[in-house]
């Protein structure tokens, strides 16, 4: 089958992007013609799959990619595809892949009605309504059901579109020489001593993620003597403010931020909490690869993800509504816990026991099954 697999940006360290060219490349493996449509493309690009790149103008970020689903009518009526499988809200897809929230709930709960008034609203909402509206044909793929609810209130979308799949972590292996290899070595590239104590925040958007929120409470930290906790933050993003706060708040030599980084799993091993305040995060893929590193983590209990991190017994979840200074307190108990060697132990267990892998494989499968259907 010839397919298309389409989203409005890519670059290599996103969630959504990474799951987009890894099922792509399980249907290229499977036999089937693969080409990827995007605005933007950053990074390298895959062998045996072709990239496209269209609508990159206009002024605003909505405008372009309006732009782009204008100029992708026109490429998708050229090219005579069996199916279209996106990872962005757009009309006339066979398949979705959901990794975002409920535009519409967003505005309904915390927005100003004058934001309906506008002409990005009025796209956003539009493109999420072609895809989710009762009597659509477009199937939707899930890693998460905690936004079905939302979508069948506002668009009475029919629960039989909903398919949800397992999450999408890579098998994980590692012994303890390679763990304390880790230790040394990264500790080492930050010019830290072997005892230091390090915490992780991996993901872009740094705001969603709560680094401001980590950041303030690293400086509350009580550290014992000689041994002051240093925040390791591994992510595209703006860091100019983030550095500013740090500064402002006197801890800024130990706020460090790496840019987007090949290299998590390897922090994972040698770091000694995973730190994730998020404000929203619809799945929270960062939460279960911590979870197979044996990391501990201190996460948000909005993430979607973050049933496993309770489930699995491997760290403590931050409530909602957040209060910083019950942050703060929390990341002190958790940082300094005699429990964190025990949540190492329970989330090496747990992703050894669970299926948190298939996620690529399984959508291959709905979306060979769906075309060939619609086919029919």
């Amino acid at each position: 089958m010839k397919l298309l697999f389409v989203l409005f940006n890519y670059f290599p360290h996103g969630g959504q992007q990474r799951n987009c060219l890894r099922i792509a490349q399980k249907c290229a493996l499977a036999g089937h013609d693969i080409s990827i449509c995007v605005r933007t493309w950053e990074g390298p690009r895959p062998d045996g799959i072709a990239v496209e790149t269209l609508g990159c103008r206009g002024w605003t970020n909505a405008g372009r990619n309006q732009n782009f689903i204008n100029d992708l009518s026109d490429f998708t009526n050229r090219g005579a595809f069996d199916g279209i499988i996106a990872f962005s809200k757009m009309p006339g897809l066979d398949l979705y892949f959901a990794s975002d929230p409920c535009f519409e709930a967003k505005y309904r709960h915390n927005k100003s009605w004058l934001g309906k008034l506008t002409r990005r609203y009025r796209l956003y909402r539009g493109w999420e309504e072609a895809v989710f509206a009762k009597g659509n044909r477009t199937q939707i793929l899930l890693i998460t059901d905690r936004e079905v609810p939302l979508y069948q209130e506002i668009y009475g979308t029919e629960p039989e579109r909903f398919h949800l799949l397992p999450p999408n972590i890579d098998h994980r292996t590692f012994s303890e020489t390679e763990r304390g290899s880790a230790c040394l070595a990264k500790r080492g590239e930050l010019g830290l001593p072997a005892e230091a104590t390090l915490l992780l925040m991996v993901g872009s958007g740094f705001r969603t993620k709560g680094v401001d929120r980590a950041i303030e409470g690293l400086a509350k930290l009580q550290s014992p003597e000689k041994n002051e906790a240093h925040l390791v933050v591994i992510g595209n993003g703006k860091t100019e403010g983030y550095l500013r706060l740090a500064k402002s708040l006197g801890v800024s030599s130990r706020v460090h931020m790496l840019g987007g980084r090949t290299d998590v799993p390897d922090w994972m091993l040698a770091t000694d909490l995973l730190v994730h305040p998020a404000r929203s995060e619809n799945t929270g893929a960062v939460l279960l690869e911590a979870l197979a590193n044996g990391l501990p983590l201190l996460v948000s209990d909005v993430c979607g993800y973050a049933f496993h991190i309770e489930r699995a017994n491997a760290g403590r979840l931050v409530p909602s509504p957040f209060d910083q200074s019950q942050f703060n307190r929390l990341l002190q108990e958790t940082v300094y816990s005699p429990d964190l060697s025990q949540w190492s132990s329970n989330g090496l267990k747990y992703a050894a026991e669970e299926d948190l892998y298939s996620c690529h494989e399984k959508a291959r499968d709905l979306i060979e099954k769906y075309v060939i259907a619609r086919a029919r």
